[in-house]
């Protein structure tokens, strides 16, 4: 990692930790566990494991798919809907402290697929949410390409795919646009809440969050 890298990480952790306990506090910003508003959502943190496009642990053990209220409750309006056809989400990442922002933007610098650590991403400021579909057995539907796959493949205007993989595509875009969220064009497992926008970008560590409410 270069020394500006290292530098930046510093500067941008100082100022997350100003902020922090004021988000937590406030029930408009506090980051939630998906898994505590939408208890029936899979959670498959892949940047907590090495099964991600960097081959790298870049969260800890302690990561949760944390995601702004109005976020984490639209989410559950989406699994609701979901169930009632006999399927469900599995989520990939939520929020993601700045900082590891500043890692990824190191190995892919391509506004495409990372978003600049500069200007900041829409998993940073938690209201962001990249995840796919299951079956009632929690397995997961076929889709255009695997999560984090940076081809053309997996754009949502590419059309040269299996009609199984597109029809499941439709109906991910479909059950998040109902319920306000954006796809993103050139991930299909990627969508930002309507109201992103509103929420500040966020350095708060996955170790912060984890410990209990003063």
């Amino acid at each position: 990692m270069t020394r500006w890298v290292l530098l930046l990480l510093v500067m941008v952790g100082a100022v997350g930790c100003v902020g922090a306990r004021a988000e937590q506090t406030s029930p408009d910003l506090a980051l939630l566990d998906v898994r505590k508003v939408a208890p029936q959502v899979v959670v498959d943190l892949r940047y907590a494991t090495a099964e991600n496009f960097t081959g790298k642990v870049l969260y800890p053990k302690s990561a949760r798919c944390y995601l702004r209220r109005d976020v984490a409750e639209a989410l559950l309006a989406v699994d609701k809907a979901l169930r009632a056809e006999g399927l469900g989400l599995k989520v990939f990442d939520c929020y993601r402290p700045r900082r590891v922002q500043f890692l990824l933007w190191e190995i892919v610098a391509d506004e495409r697929y990372v978003a600049d650590p500069k200007k900041g991403s829409r998993h940073n400021r938690g209201a962001a949410v990249d995840l796919t579909l299951v079956n009632q057995a929690g397995q997961e539907l076929v889709m255009p390409t695997p999560f984090d796959d940076f081809t053309e493949k997996a754009h949502r205007s590419y059309e040269a795919l299996p009609e199984e993989a597109k029809r499941n595509r439709h109906k991910l875009q479909a059950a998040m646009q109902a319920a306000g969220f954006v796809g993103l064009a050139t991930e299909w497992w990627h969508f930002d809440h309507q109201g992103w926008q509103r929420y500040p970008m966020s350095d708060i560590s996955f170790e912060a969050l984890a410990q209990p409410a003063r």
